[in-house]
């Protein structure tokens, strides 16, 4: 009997081995014949295909303490935190910019994401032939699936440069397949990728108004818009950044910044993009995303990981209010009347990972805003200032500026407003996964880690080292990152 497989990574037996994720309630191993996707031939089982993906994004493996450590605890905005006996498995190591390439944040976040692509591409597969289903509702999720796979490629492109394309649900016994998933393409191919994905999204996806209060969380037209100029930005293709965020419309920036990370502030006129949590049986949140950076020790309710850096700290403005919005000081009383006391271990907390109706559970309500709209002003200042408007861009920054309490900026020369608009993404964006990649992408790392007497290899530090079990798998199909073994 024909055959639809549900996880043919060639790789899969080897890294998923006893992962217990539910894949619509199919073994990830497992094949479901083509006479059992009648079962999904309607609406709601065309669905349950993307859901799955979105699914994706509230793993332990996919969102949480690995990628914390990638993309947040490698930066100057953090330090590894806890406890100094503590070292988080390898957050010591991802700290002092000393990993190499069997580190397991590096290797848990190359997997789940390729996990991710692979929901992605049995979705692109099975829903074309569920001819019952909406056909208008089948080109949404179609489009939907291809933004999360964008995603998910941006994400591994950022992390490890060029990383194997795998466009299809690949065909087991089969060599040119198995060539697919074991070849590294180029930074540049994945890019190209990326954003054909993203095209094929925006012509498919409807805008954010669209949507009923209960499909909320699904990518729209401006997210796969903002993601493509965010790409842009990060290829410094500068006019393509300032045409696809003029593309973003039907969002503003909220009046309260602190709002945005409270539950009340879910999918609010700014949000554009985020990982919708609810934290309670039997809805879902992150897995260990709030409790791995809650406050540890005697009054606290976590385990202190990812805390913010005096660097930080420093980086603030007198009269930010973004500082208190996104930092826990202990020895205050957070907006929900919870004191943090001095017993707490660490100084400083990430208050954007703060919970107040699930403070110390494994699963909490806090979502994950991706792509927010001031981001969008933010890339459109950047790339006007780069293409010699400054003039223009000014006005972006002063917006972003005015919102968090301060006056207007003071610099007008080109290089004054670079370093402005980069200081502005980093106070603003603080604890969004953002920060380490964004020293890399403006060629700040050396420098920006120095300060901390942390060393930078250039050459070696932009990217992360591809998992060493995929190297030895690879076989000489793919090669591994410089100044790693």
């Amino acid at each position: 009997m024909k055959k639809i497989y549900i996880a043919a990574f060639v790789f899969s037996t080897f890294f998923f081995a006893g992962c217990a994720d539910d894949y619509l309630d199919v073994d990830q191993t497992e094949s479901i014949s083509t006479k059992d996707t009648e079962l999904y031939n309607n609406d709601a089982g065309a669905a349950q295909f993307v859901t799955a993906i979105y699914n994706k994004f509230l793993n332990w493996d996919m969102t949480s303490f690995g990628w914390i450590g990638l993309s947040s605890i490698t930066s100057d905005d953090a330090d590894k935190g806890s406890s100094p006996g503590d070292t988080g498995t390898d957050k010591d190591v991802l700290d002092a910019l000393t990993y190499n390439a069997s580190n397991p944040s590096a290797e848990s976040t190359f997997i789940a994401n390729y996990d991710g692509i692979n929901r992605c591409n049995q979705a692109l597969n099975i829903i074309p032939k569920l001819d019952k289903a909406d056909p208008n509702l089948r080109a949404r999720l179609i489009g939907e699936a291809k933004f999360l796979r964008a995603f998910m490629y941006f994400t591994l492109v950022k992390c490890y440069g060029g990383v194997p394309i795998v466009d299809h649900l690949p065909v087991p016994g089969s060599d040119s397949d198995r060539i697919m998933q074991l070849t590294r393409k180029t930074s540049a191919e994945v890019y190209a990728f990326i954003e054909s994905d993203l095209n094929d999204a925006i012509a498919a996806l409807p805008d954010k108004s669209a949507y009923s209060v209960n499909e909320r969380s699904r990518a729209s037209k401006g997210a796969a818009y903002a993601l493509l100029a965010k790409v842009s930005l990060y290829q410094k293709k500068w006019q393509q950044v300032i045409d696809n965020c003029n593309k973003v419309t039907g969002y503003s920036i909220v009046s309260d910044y602190a709002s945005m990370y409270k539950a009340t502030g879910k999918f609010d006129s700014e949000s554009i993009f985020e990982i919708y949590a609810q934290g309670t049986a039997p809805a879902k949140g992150i897995e260990g995303y709030s409790n791995t950076q809650g406050a540890r020790g005697t009054g606290g309710w976590g385990w202190g990981f990812n805390t913010p850096s005096q660097s930080l700290v420093n980086a603030y403005e007198s009269g930010d209010v973004r500082k208190n919005a996104t930092i826990i000081f202990k020895g205050t009383t957070l907006y929900d009347g919870r004191v943090v006391p001095t017993t707490v271990e660490n100084d400083r907390y990430n208050y954007k990972a703060y919970s107040s109706a699930y403070t110390d559970a494994w699963e909490t309500d806090v979502d994950i805003k991706y792509l927010r709209y001031a981001e969008v002003l933010l890339m459109k200042a950047e790339a006007l200032n780069e293409l010699g408007q400054t003039s223009t861009a000014i006005p972006l920054l002063n917006q972003i500026r005015n919102r968090a309490g301060l006056a207007n900026t003071t610099f007008s020369s080109q290089g004054d407003i670079r370093t402005a608009i980069w200081r502005e993404r980093r106070v603003e964006m603080a604890f969004e996964h953002d920060r380490f990649f964004d020293l890399v992408r403006t060629g700040q790392a050396k420098a920006a880690f120095a300060i901390d007497n942390k060393v930078f290899t250039e050459g070696k530090n932009e990217l992360f080292p591809i998992p060493a079990i995929f190297i030895k798998q690879a076989g000489g199909l793919s090669q591994q990152n410089p100044g790693y073994n």
